[in-house]
């Protein structure tokens, strides 16, 4: 976690850069055996419904720019998120930029929607961060 902070300290002045573009590549979610990770929360009629939310989880922290709490959701989760370390950096550049910016998710899917513990999943989510406007 500290690394992950220092090295968001020092990409922070690039996001303030207009010319510069920033390409953060995660996967969320493996779910199955093969993968395994089977965490089902049994709130949900499905288990993709438990994966969505459970991935949804993430998205929210991510959104609201809090690295301490996405360090915490993936330490008692353990979601299986590859990407969650340059995803860290993100959210540590992102309060040591100059510029405020905001963080919304796009887009979200499943490469199959599990029904049965013998199936497995990858989920994917897309975000961009903006430049919050200063009117």
């Amino acid at each position: 976690p500290e690394a992950e902070a220092q090295y968001g300290r020092v990409l922070a002045p690039y996001l303030d850069d207009p010319a510069t573009l920033f390409i953060v590549s995660s996967d969320f979610c493996h779910w199955g055996r093969r993968f395994n990770y089977t965490r089902y929360d049994t709130r949900y009629a499905q288990i993709c419904e438990s994966i969505e939310a459970l991935d949804h989880q993430g998205m929210k922290l991510i959104e609201d720019q809090n690295a301490a709490g996405f360090r915490a959701y993936l330490g008692e989760s353990k979601n299986t998120i590859c990407g969650q370390h340059p995803i860290s950096v993100l959210l540590h550049a992102l309060p040591a930029a100059r510029h405020q910016h905001d963080v919304k998710f796009v887009r979200y899917a499943q490469s199959s929607r599990v029904t049965q513990k013998s199936d497995s999943s990858v989920s994917y989510a897309s975000a961009v961060v903006s430049r919050r406007s200063t009117s």
